[in-house]
Parts: C-alpha cells; structure tokens; sequence
C-alpha cells in the first residue's frame, strides 16, 4: 500500500522532473540517469515529504541529485539540447512552423548562455510555472533571492536575445 501512495503521489510529476533534469543536464541521457537516481532517493525518504508538494519536494531532489553528480564528474561534461526536440504544432503552416522552430532554437542558445543559477529559475518559473516559494524550496534559497534572480536572469536573457542575430538575419 505504501508504495501506490508514493506513486499517486510522485509519479505524476515525473515528466515534469524530466524536462527540469534536461534544463540542469543539457542532455536526454543525463536526464534520464538524473530521475531515475532521484526517484530511488524519493522513494528512500518518501516519509520526509511535508505539506503535500510533491512537486516541488521531488524538484529538489532531482536538482541534489544532479549537483551531486556534478561534483562527482566535473562542470563542463554536458552535451547541448537538442532544439528539434519540440513537438510540432500542426496548427502552423510550414512556414510558421519553421519560423516557431527557430525562435525556440534562438532562446534555448540564449538560455544556455545564461549562469546555472539564473537558467534554473527561469525554467522553474516560465516554463515549470512554480511559485516564488515552490522555486526557493528547491534551490534552497530565500524567496528574496528567487525574485532578485529571476530579475537578472529575465534582463540578461533579453540582452542575450538583443544581442544574437535571429536565424533569418543569419540566412545568407
């Protein structure tokens, strides 16, 4: 019984843990290895889980588990995102398609360039759609500091996006 708790409880969060591993990782691979050590970990210390935000809770411990991982191999040894990764919108001609591919390609690079710790807000924020709370409880910071973050990371990708031709504009 205690495990169909934990999985009515965690696994629904998984793709979400997913895709915040391939932000951390840059890498499938990497992200895959990532979940599944952290859902050996969750699974270990599912009675440490508080106030019933499994989300966040299971965030926290996938960004432990790759920070220790890290440390562990070494900065520097990720693989890029692979940008066709997006499902295609069949809403969009081809030409829409086209051009919302790019533009998803354009601002991956520009997150790519941005510090780990301003990236992960970021993702955790717009894309994940976590609270300031939610996000200070996984990257162990105070709330101030996810807001102040946030604020940079949001300033410096947009000068990264300023600053960065468009795929048009690279089109010879």
């Amino acid at each position: 019984m205690p495990s169909r708790v934990f999985e009515d409880t965690v696994l629904p969060h998984l793709d979400a843990a997913f895709n915040y591993a391939r932000w951390l990782t840059r890498s499938d691979e990497d992200a895959e290895d990532v979940v599944q050590d952290a859902c050996v970990r969750a699974m270990r210390f599912f009675s440490s889980l508080r106030d019933h935000d499994a989300r966040s809770w299971l965030f926290a411990i996938v960004r432990n588990t790759w920070y220790s991982r890290l440390s562990r191999r070494g900065a520097g040894t990720s693989l890029p995102l692979d940008p066709t990764h997006d499902p295609v919108d069949t809403a969009l001609n081809p030409e829409g398609r086209l051009l919302r591919q790019q533009a998803v390609a354009r601002v991956r690079e520009a997150l790519e360039e941005l510090p780990v710790e301003f990236r992960e807000v970021l993702v955790l924020r717009e894309i994940e759609g976590m609270s300031y709370k939610e996000i200070a409880a996984v990257v162990h910071v105070p709330i101030g500091t996810v807001m102040s973050r946030l604020a940079r990371a949001r300033d410096r990708l947009s000068a990264v996006l300023k600053s960065s031709p468009s795929a048009l504009e690279r089109v010879p």
